[in-house]
C-alpha cells in the first residue's frame, strides 16, 4: 500500500509536541504537504524550518494470522520518530536509505490507524558536524538559506509472510568472460525456529540453499556462479548487459514468505595508481562532478535526472561524481543501462565531531545494500574533505594536511574498513581531496583551481610537472560564470547590483571574479555575462586538454565541477539550473 499524497503537517511546536501523534488529536488547520516532498518548497512550512510533524490517517484491511504488516520510510530527511496509533515505534537517522518498523500487533484487530512522525533536519550551525547531509544541505551545490528537510521518498504499508528479509545486498564479485560470480548477504527475521529454502535465480542460473533459522534475526551469506556471463562495460568499451536478480524465501510448504528483485550487471573493477581497469581494460577517465539535479531533489522529474546523465553521455564523458549525496533509484538505473560510470560518494563533507563513528559505519553498510548491485557505482568514496581548503590558492597545501586529525586518520579509515568489509567488489577512496602526508606520502585526488583562484590556466602544467602526484587524478577545476537565465541578479540595476546578496545567497565569488572578470570591464551586464563564459570555457578547455597530454604519465582521469546547477545560481556549472 503507497501512502504517498497529501499528508497533514505542522511546524515543530512544543506546544503540541506530546499531542499531535494521537488518534484524538485535532489537526484541523494543518498544513497539506506532498509526501514524498520537502518542507522547503511546501506553503506555509518553507526552506528554514528546521522541524515539522506529519500526520497520515489510512486503512487497511485486517492482517491475516500467517502474515506480518510493516511500515517502511524510503527516505526520512534527516532524523525522525514514527508513532502508529498514539504507539511509539521507533526512530530513523539517515536520509538516503529505507527504515522499516514492524506494525502487525496493531493490524490484527482493527482497520482504522494513523501515522504520525515527527522529522528533525538542524542545520550545521558552527560547531562540528554530526548529520550526514553533504551536498543536500549546508553545501555550496544548494542554496544557503535551504533546508532539504521533510519525507522525501514514498511511504509504503507492506506485508510478508512469517519469515522475512530485513537487510539484503548483491555485489559482483568477480567476472571475466568464462565466469561471474556474485555474492549475496540476507539478514532474515522470525519469531520461532523454522527452516526455509533461499532460491536465487540470476538469468538462466538457478541456486537452492535450505537454511536453518533460529528466533530472531539470522544473517545468511551465500554465492553463485554464472557461466559465460554477458558482461557489463562503460559505453565507450562495449555493452550493457544486464540480469534480473530474484531471492525467494520459501517455507516449508513451499509458499514465498518474502522476496527481493535486483536488476544488476558483472563486470570487474580495479584502481591501479588512480587508473580504473573494467573488465582488465585500462580506461583513462573523462568525467564531471554531478550535485543533485534539483536542491528540492524529491521533485525533480525522472527525464530530469536522467536528462544529466544523457548530457554527460553526449559530451564524451564517461564517468560522474556523484558529489557528496545518493540520489534518486532512477540515476542508478539509468546510469546501468547507458554505460555511465558513477563515483559514489557517502554523504560526508567537513569536519565531524567524534561521536559520529557508530552512525558512520552503519550508513556505509546500508549505502552497499542500497546501491551495491549496479555495475555502474565503480569506487566509492568515505569523506570529502576531512581538513578544510583554502579559497585563495589554486593548489592544496601540503605542509598545512600533515599532522594526523581524528576525521582523516580515525573516522575516514573506519569508513573504509566497513566499505571493503561489506563489499570488496569495488575500490574504496577513504576520502577525497586530501595531499600526499607523512607516513606514506600518498594522498588522494587533487583540486587544482589553476585560472580561477589563482595563476594562470596554463601554469598547471608546470605544476604538474613539479608535483606529478597532485596531476595523478584531478576531482576539480573550473571557473565561475553567469548563467544566461540570471533574473535573479537584477540586471536592470547594472552595474550596481546588490553584490552582497548574489555572494551570500547565489554562490557568487567576487574576489575571484574581480581578478578575472572585473564587472567594471563591461558595459552591459550581457557583455559581462559573455565574458563570465568565455573565461570558464578557456579554463575548462585548458585544464582538459593539459590532463590528456598526461594521460596515464602519471594522470588517471579527471572530474570538471560541475556538469549542471541544483538551483538558480552563479556557480562553476556548465548548464545551468534549467539546463
Amino acid at each position: 500500500m503507497d501512502l504517498s499524497g497529501l499528508w497533514q503537517a505542522h511546524p515543530a511546536d512544543e506546544a503540541v509536541a506530546r499531542e499531535f501523534a494521537g488518534p484524538d488529536f485535532d489537526a484541523t488547520g494543518w498544513i497539506e504537504a506532498p509526501v514524498p516532498g520537502h518542507w522547503g518548497t511546501t506553503d506555509g512550512l518553507g526552506p528554514t524550518l528546521t522541524g515539522a510533524y506529519y500526520r497520515r490517517p489510512l486503512d487497511h484491511p485486517i492482517t491475516a494470522p500467517d502474515k506480518r504488516a510493516w511500515l517502511r520510510f524510503d527516505g526520512v530527511f534527516y532524523q525522525s520518530d514514527v508513532w502508529f496509533d498514539g504507539q511509539y515505534l521507533g526512530d530513523t537517522e539517515g536520509y538516503f536509505f529505507p527504515h522499516t518498523f514492524e506494525i502487525t500487533d496493531f493490524t490484527r484487530d482493527r482497520t482504522e490507524h494513523l501515522v504520525a512522525v515527527e522529522v528533525n533536519s538542524p542545520h550545521a550551525g558552527d560547531g562540528k558536524l554530526h548529520n550526514f547531509t553533504g551536498a543536500l544541505q549546508d553545501s555550496d551545490l544548494v542554496a544557503t538559506h535551504w533546508n532539504a528537510g521533510g519525507i522525501w521518498r514514498p511511504v509504503h504499508l507492506i506485508e510478508t509472510g512469517p519469515v522475512v528479509i530485513r537487510f539484503f545486498k548483491a555485489v559482483c564479485i568477480d567476472a571475466t568472460g568464462e565466469r561471474a560470480r556474485v555474492g549475496l548477504r540476507a539478514v532474515l527475521h522470525t519469531h520461532k525456529t523454522t527452516e526455509v529454502t533461499l532460491r536465487t535465480t540470476f538469468g538462466a542460473a538457478d541456486h537452492e540453499l535450505v537454511q536453518p533459522l533460529a528466533a530472531g534475526e539470522n544473517r545468511v551469506e551465500w554465492t553463485i556462479d554464472i557461466d559465460r556471463p554477458g558482461r557489463w562495460w562503460p559505453a565507450s568499451m562495449g555493452d550493457q548487459q544486464l540480469h534480473d536478480l530474484d531471492v525467494e524465501v520459501q517455507l516449508e510448504d513451499g509458499t514465498v514468505s518474502d522476496h527481493r528483485h535486483r536488476r544488476m550487471g558483472v563486470r570487474s573493477v580495479s584502481m591501479r595508481n588512480w587508473v580504473f581497469s573494467i573488465n582488465g581494460e585500462r580506461m583513462f577517465t573523462k568525467g564531471a562532478n554531478l550535485a543533485p539535479v534539483r536542491q528540492a531533489l524529491a521533485d525533480a522529474t525522472t527525464d530530469e535526472i536522467v536528462g544529466d546523465l544523457q548530457a554527460a553521455a553526449e559530451a564524451g564523458l564517461d564517468m560522474l561524481r556523484v558529489h557528496t549525496h545518493i540520489s534518486r533509484p532512477e540515476l542508478y538505473d539509468a546510469a546501468d543501462k547507458l554505460g555511465v560510470m558513477l563515483w559514489q560518494d557517502m554523504p560526508l563533507h567537513g569536519a565531524y565531531a567524534r561521536s559520529v563513528r557508530k552512525q558512520a559505519r552503519r550508513q556505509a553498510r546500508e549505502l552497499v545494500d542500497l546501491l551495491g548491485h549496479h555495475p555502474s557505482v565503480v569506487v566509492w568514496c568515505g569523506h570529502h574533505e576531512p581538513l578544510p581548503l583554502p579559497t585563495d590558492r589554486p593548489s592544496p597545501p601540503l605542509l598545512a594536511q600533515q599532522a594526523p586529525s581524528w576525521n582523516r586518520s580515525v573516522l575516514d579509515r573506519t569508513i573504509k574498513g566497513v566499505l571493503n568489509e561489506v563489499d570488496g567488489s569495488r575500490p574504496v577512496v577513504p576520502h577525497s581531496s586530501v595531499a600526499p602526508h607523512v607516513p606514506q606520502l600518498d594522498g588522494t585526488d587533487s583540486q587544482l583551481w589553476f585560472g580561477w583562484r589563482s595563476r594562470r590556466a596554463s601554469d598547471l602544467a608546470e605544476y604538474a610537472a613539479q608535483l606529478p602526484r597532485l596531476a595523478r587524478f584531478v576531482s576539480a577545476f573550473g571557473a565561475q560564470a553567469v548563467p544566461d537565465d540570471a533574473e535573479f541578479c537584477d540586471d536592470e540595476n547594472w552595474p550596481d547590483l546588490d553584490w552582497h546578496r548574489l555572494a551570500r545567497r547565489y554562490g557568487y565569488d567576487r574576489v575571484a571574479m574581480e581578478q578575472r572578470v572585473p564587472p567594471a570591464h563591461y558595459s552591459s551586464f550581457a557583455d559581462w555575462t559573455a565574458a563570465t563564459q568565455r573565461h570558464q570555457a578557456h579554463v575548462v578547455k585548458t585544464t582538459i586538454e593539459l590532463l590528456r597530454r598526461l594521460k596515464y604519465n602519471p594522470t588517471g582521469g579527471f572530474f570538471q565541477y560541475t556538469l549542471a546547477d541544483a538551483y538558480p545560481s552563479i556557480g562553476f556549472s556548465l548548464l545551468d539550473h534549467r539546463r
